[in-house]
């Protein structure tokens, strides 16, 4: 399984800037990150690693292509428990970066629910908020079947950090084939899982891995909190079962993983050897 990075290493940088401190980490692969419908100012100005999903794919292809850096994902975290409106970030965003993926044959773009924002959103029972997530869904898994694509939801929010919630997704969906999971090892314990037993029993549909480890500093947090956008430490020097995660999901069929971890290379590169001594 390659690793790679998530491209956030330095804040207020362009796409290129990032691709060049992976590569020079010795990198090969990362994710586009972040994503966008229309145009970004800070992005035009070259002061954010966001990628415009109205862009020219192969434009971005071209990008990657010249740090010899491959495209694991295309990322595309939505909101899709909250009601429908233009500036959320949703279906139509979605339906995008599956085109943008298939174009340039990237295999998985990567979703989640987020955690919601409004009073109706917050309301909604496991089971009501399970049926508009898969709602949201429906079309872009059609799509990404006919563009052979897959789609894989992100522990990222309070439906998918549960495993009754990732059960009642895909029973909403019929398992439908073209939709995955993207394990993210720090959200679906600080949502309060155990992401071993994710791993064990979504075995066969875990396609990408987002790897943190969280610190005793998290507890507090745990199960009030949906989502930590970054790992502090590196790799093995928390608390989360990381050991148990690889003995599960080492010999699946995952192509590449992504490291989210905000620190010096020297924590990346621990982290990247850490992970490699376990089997990954």
């Amino acid at each position: 399984m390659d690793i790679g990075l998530f491209l956030l290493i330095q804040p207020f940088t362009s796409v290129e800037e990032q691709l060049k401190l992976a590569k020079g980490m010795g990198f090969n692969c990362a994710d586009i990150t972040d994503t966008n419908a229309g145009g970004s100012m800070l992005g035009t100005a070259g002061f954010s690693p966001t990628v415009s999903l109205d862009d020219n794919p192969f434009d971005i292809k071209r990008l990657f292509d010249k740090y010899d850096m491959t495209i694991s994902t295309v990322c595309a975290h939505g909101n899709l428990i909250d009601p429908t409106k233009p500036s959320r970030y949703s279906t139509p965003e979605i339906m995008k970066a599956i085109k943008m993926a298939a174009a340039i044959g990237v295999k998985d773009v990567i979703t989640t629910e987020s955690e919601p924002v409004t009073e109706w959103g917050k309301k909604l029972t496991v089971d009501q908020a399970a049926f508009i997530i898969a709602e949201k869904l429906y079309e872009p898994l059609r799509m990404a079947q006919d563009y052979g694509v897959r789609i894989l939801i992100e522990n990222h929010g309070p439906i998918t950090d549960s495993l009754e919630g990732l059960r009642k997704i895909f029973k909403n969906l019929e398992n439908h084939p073209a939709l995955g999971l993207n394990l993210d090892t720090g959200n679906s314990w600080l949502g309060g899982a155990d992401p071993v037993a994710v791993a064990k029993e979504f075995k066969d549909k875990i396609h990408h891995i987002h790897w943190k480890d969280l610190g005793e500093d998290w507890l507090p947090k745990r199960t009030k909190q949906y989502g930590a956008g970054f790992s502090t430490i590196a790799m093995g020097d928390g608390i989360i079962d990381i050991k148990g995660i690889c003995e599960v999901l080492k010999d699946a069929n995952i192509e590449r993983s992504t490291l989210e971890i905000v620190g010096d290379p020297d924590m990346l590169k621990k982290s990247y050897e850490y992970l490699k001594s376990l089997g990954i």
